[in-house]
């Protein structure tokens, strides 16, 4: 199956409504800051809110390595502040329905948080330089937990996929579950680093030599890479278990995919050093059996319909409501 479909299938339905909670880029308290960034039916979102949000999404967009120029900035921007907008929104329609969010769930989700920190003085060292405190934090959680909540009770769990949506969705997309062929390996590697000085190679390869004799003589590969190799899988034995084409050093790939299950190669020399590889089986293309992704995809299917009725519900609740937004472009 395609990325896409199989990291859809593992989303969090609501991922969107709560990633800012998880990753502490939330609306902070509101006595920071009296600048107002909108105003959402009397409740105010200020400006220190809105700078959170941005950071976060800043934050992610430079880790991928992408510089912003400052039409991005406006977009980041709007985006932040409709995000805020959503969230208010539907904290609002929770309170509503009288949601309530047990307290020991909120202090858990807290102990969580804190366990990404190496320490304690790390974490309010973080939170110090975001201007939030610990019960503003759990105030957070609190929050997020009642609009996951509330959407869950209201909208997914109303939801429903048939089996034969289900079913429709497998025979209209087979692209997404073809399987690429699979090689199943082990190997024996003797490390060396590629800018190594030749006498150096020729000493790890004569290693290796040695090595390939013994399997020549009826050792075991199996034991040999126990004993020798230099990876972290020699503690299995040398097993990488099934790996796909990409997912290995091209000069490594392209001999374990030459080979035939219980074929020994040559030594094969990569950017790590010099490998014995052994083929334990391999696996042909073919699709993933309509069984096997059954359960997964009407997981998929169903957070599909969630996001759209989410969205839906959103814009009703946008149009109901009285907005007021507060951006640098919009004075």
């Amino acid at each position: 199956m395609q990325q896409r479909a199989k990291r859809a299938f593992w989303a969090p339905i609501m991922a969107f409504a709560l990633a800012s909670v998880v990753s502490l880029s939330v609306a902070g308290e509101k006595n920071l800051s009296q600048d107002k960034a909108a105003v959402v039916n009397g409740s105010v979102i200020t400006q220190a809110d809105l700078e959170r949000e941005m950071a976060g999404a800043q934050r992610r967009l430079s880790g991928m390595g992408k510089p912003l120029d400052d039409a991005q900035l406006v977009e980041i921007k709007k985006k932040a502040i409709e995000r805020l907008i959503e969230r208010e929104l539907l904290y609002q329609e929770s309170q509503k329905k009288g949601i309530k969010v047990d307290e020991a769930a909120v202090n858990e989700q807290f102990e969580t948080l804190k366990k990404r920190f190496p320490s304690e003085a790390e974490l309010k060292n973080a939170l110090t330089k975001m201007n939030m405190s610990e019960p503003n934090v759990k105030s957070q959680f609190a929050r997020g937990m009642a609009i996951q909540k509330f959407i869950d009770n209201e909208l997914v769990q109303k939801i429903t996929v048939s089996d034969k949506e289900i079913k429709t969705y497998y025979d209209s997309n087979p692209d997404f579950f073809r399987q690429s062929e699979q090689v199943r390996a082990s190997h024996i590697l003797i490390k060396v680093d590629p800018q190594a000085e030749e006498s150096q190679k020729a000493e790890a390869r004569k290693a290796l030599e040695k090595i390939q004799l013994k399997l020549k003589e009826g050792d075991d590969f199996s034991a040999l890479a126990k004993e020798s190799s230099q990876c972290p899988s020699s503690a299995k034995g040398g097993d990488l278990s099934y790996f796909k084409r990409g997912q290995m050093a091209k000069p490594f790939e392209d001999a374990a995919f030459a080979l035939k299950p219980g074929e020994v190669s040559d030594i094969v020399e990569t950017r790590f050093g010099y490998h014995l590889i052994k083929v334990v089986d391999k696996k042909p293309k073919s699709m993933i059996p309509y069984q096997d992704v059954k359960d997964r995809l009407g997981q998929y299917l169903k957070q599909e319909k969630a996001r759209k009725e989410v969205s839906l519900y959103l814009e009703k609740l946008k149009q109901e409501a009285k907005i007021e937004r507060f951006l640098a472009e919009e004075r």
